[in-house]
């Protein structure tokens, strides 16, 4: 499985590792109302008026997620609740955020973590035992790899049983009741029995969203090139761009020629192809992208209503964003307006 790339869900603002090979990989933070924080080295939490409500004291944070959220504490992952109490002490080499009533946490050394399940009162439900895990429950099913020659990629439920045999080469979470699937570098999607319900005839392939699918092909003359699948496997957008990304909002950014823009469910461009590098899926009405060098954010129209003016800008949760200047962070409502000035 290789975690779909995502290597931490800690919190950026906390100055630790998040890697992510599509903004699909990490969901959208709960609506605890609260955002992480940092000042002088240590992390805390503020609510939506910039209140500080839980004080810088940890040496990383993730988001709340269910109630609960990541802190570390010397190299000791645990859980705090949203009164900022410790439920669970640091005791886990890694661990990431709740989905459905567990979190994964590895043990053992950096890299060569065991994988296995806790529940919100810290037990072991699932023994560490996994290799390249560390995958959130989505639908019940989680991804998991077994080791072997070669190691495979299966799912559990949550009992810790396979319920989907390791046999994959890379397996991706479920998304509206399918999940992307690798076999000798084709991917296709398989339902919660483990049947293919698409099968492997593409190059690469992200989970559906809203009903669609973004998935690579080959084509002669022409290379790779991205287009759409509904759930039948059927293409409702052909495959015409150079990137692709998951539906949000009714939007999703494509690139064409080294830029970016947005398209509708029918493949129609409602925002022509503009922007450099990376850019993010609308959330809350407003997306952030890349002029030049710098970060803004434009509303569904394409208009840009946040002048560009940050070196990284992430997706606004709850009416806050989260926004960069160099080493120095902040949040902005969605005025462009700072609820918390940039600090290091």
């Amino acid at each position: 499985m290789r975690y779909f790339c995502v290597v931490a869900s800690v919190s950026l603002l906390a100055g630790l590792t998040l890697l992510s090979c599509s903004f699909q990989s990490k969901e959208k933070e709960d609506n605890s109302g609260l955002f992480s924080i940092l000042e002088n080295g240590k992390a805390g939490f503020m609510n939506k008026s910039g209140k500080v409500v839980i004080s810088p004291q940890f040496d990383g944070v993730g988001d709340f997620h269910e109630g609960l959220a990541e802190i570390i504490i010397g190299n000791k992952r645990g859980f705090i609740d949203t009164n900022g109490k410790i439920v669970i002490n640091p005791q886990f080499d890694m661990a990431l955020y709740f989905s459905e009533g567990l979190a994964a946490i590895g043990i053992g050394p950096l890299g060569n973590w065991k994988w296995g399940y806790v529940d919100k009162t810290g037990k072991m439900v699932i023994n560490p035992q996994f290799d390249h895990s560390g995958a959130w429950f989505s639908e019940g099913l989680a991804e998991v790899h077994i080791t072997g020659d070669p190691g495979h990629d299966g799912y559990i439920d949550k009992t810790g049983k396979l319920v989907i045999d390791a046999q994959f080469d890379e397996a991706r979470p479920f998304k509206e009741g399918l999940a992307a699937v690798s076999v000798n570098k084709k991917w296709g999607y398989i339902n919660k029995t483990g049947k293919y319900a698409i099968n492997p005839n593409f190059d690469g392939s992200y989970g559906f969203s809203e009903g669609l699918a973004a998935v690579n092909v080959y084509i002669p003359t022409q290379g790779g090139k991205w287009g759409y699948i509904d759930k039948t496997g059927k293409y409702v957008i052909d495959p015409q761009f150079d990137r692709a990304d998951v539906f949000s909002e009714g939007l999703a950014s494509v690139n064409v020629g080294g830029k970016w823009g947005y398209i509708d469910r029918t493949g129609r461009f409602i925002i022509n192809p503009q922007f450099d590098g990376l850019v993010y899926p609308f959330s809350e009405g407003l997306a952030a992208v890349q002029v030049g060098d710098k970060y803004g954010y434009i509303d569904k129209t394409g208009k840009m209503v946040i002048t560009p003016q940050f070196t990284q800008a992430l997706r606004f949760n709850d009416g806050l964003a989260a926004v960069f200047l160099g080493d120095h962070s902040g949040y902005i409502n969605t005025s462009g307006n700072y609820i918390r000035n940039p600090t290091k």
